[in-house]
């Protein structure tokens, strides 16, 4: 059998359309009474105050992509990096949300050359670090998983491995004295050729706060199989894969993540959708992938805003996540890069509640959803859940 045929073909045409259709059949049935107690609503959904207050997971997050402004400032300074277009922290953050959003993901890529260029040293890498988990614990987030890619910091003479360890070591400082537990998941530049590199990297410093492997960058012309080797060395180790796939490039991406490389979890994964198509009676059918992928529970770490920037969704209130979440898949909500959109966790859990009228139970299910795909260990998982953020929502409900 070639290669050819184990790839998913598209739905056959079914009456009604495909995905998008789909989406766009919730229409005005897609708000819903929320559920609780009264108080915990504004206007019938969940206020940003509440959702602060929620304990929080967040799985797909760039470090290059969180950097505070005014640190961006002064580290461009330190570093003698004159590219920036203001020194106004007000100014460059606005700059930096306006160049992401022109709905490329190739264009958005362009965006990072500002923060990559500062974190060349051991001491930027530390600090924005630190600074990464201190703004997370701040926005009530009590796991996270943060991923960068090495071989951008290494410009300057710094070694793979003491970017590893720079990085590790800020998130021990940001961490300390706050309710959170910071994880970093190693990303090779899928654009390159050192993902077989990286790969070792991450399964070295697997026992230091390492938890997984990853490709990023411009999806079309560049698949995962491309990075074969280095998925089956993390197999071989028994580690954990996580793939950006199905964000600007269709289901072959997504398919040749999950059966050649063996993803755990979808970086993205939007763009599952277009094996969704709409019946005769109107409702949503699955392709064979899209069924594999909710049968499976494969999670999809889904970033609204970021989505919407890049042109992988045309909007906030069309964007496949209310589909996929009322279809059962293991939805997630995560940020992607807090600086090019401009984003928190808890502000893209207000879009979606302004959007889709999500409740306190919504916003608990897709938390549970995230911290049950965390690469962390079991027992972590289960005292996280058990002991931070069932008792949390619990404490939420009672109290307002």
């Amino acid at each position: 059998m070639s290669r050819r045929d184990l790839r998913p073909s598209r739905p056959p045409r079914r009456r009604g359309g495909n995905g998008r259709d789909a989406i766009a059949g919730l229409g005005a049935r897609r708000l819903r009474t929320p559920r609780g107690p009264p108080g915990l609503y504004a206007l019938g959904v969940l206020t940003i105050e509440t959702i602060r207050r929620a304990p929080k997971v967040l799985l797909h997050d760039h470090l290059d992509g969180g950097l505070r402004p005014a640190t961006l400032v002064e580290l461009a300074r330190d570093a003698g990096y004159h590219g920036l277009p203001t020194e106004d922290p007000g100014e460059l953050a606005e700059i930096i949300r306006r160049g992401a959003d022109r709905k490329s993901l190739e264009l958005y890529l362009e965006t990072f050359a500002h923060t990559v260029a500062v974190m060349q040293t051991r001491d930027a890498i530390v600090r924005v670090a630190a600074e990464c988990a201190e703004d997370l614990a701040a926005d009530g987030i009590v796991y996270a998983e943060v991923r960068h890619a090495p071989e951008l910091s290494t410009e300057r003479g710094m070694s793979l491995d003491e970017v590893v360890e720079a990085i590790l070591e800020g998130f021990r400082r940001g961490s300390e004295g706050r309710a959170i537990t910071v994880r970093f998941i190693a990303t090779a530049m899928r654009t390159a050729a050192r993902s077989l590199e990286i790969a070792r990297l991450a399964v070295r410093h697997r026992d230091e706060g390492v938890v997984g492997f990853d490709i990023a960058g411009a999806e079309a012309g560049f698949p995962p199989s491309r990075h074969l080797d280095a998925f089956q060395l993390i197999q071989h180790e028994n580690f954990h894969i996580t793939i950006h796939a199905g964000e600007s490039f269709g289901l072959p991406s997504i398919w040749e993540a999950l059966q050649w490389c063996g993803a755990e979890r979808l970086g993205h994964g939007v763009r599952i959708v277009d094996d969704i198509s709409t019946g005769p009676d109107g409702q949503p059918v699955l392709g064979r992938l899209a069924a594999y992928v909710r049968d499976r529970r494969v999670p999809l770490e889904m970033c609204p805003s970021s989505n919407v920037h890049t042109g992988a969704a045309a909007s906030i209130e069309t964007h496949p996540f209310e589909l996929l979440r009322r279809l059962r898949f293991r939805v997630t909500v995560n940020t992607d890069n807090r600086l090019m959109s401009g984003v928190t966790l808890s502000s893209e859990f207000a879009l979606l509640a302004g959007a889709f009228g999500l409740d306190l139970d919504d916003l608990e299910w897709l938390t549970l959803n995230a911290m049950k795909s965390a690469f962390c260990h079991f027992d972590e998982r289960l005292a996280l859940i058990n002991g931070a953020i069932k008792p949390a929502y619990a404490r939420l409900r009672y109290a307002l």
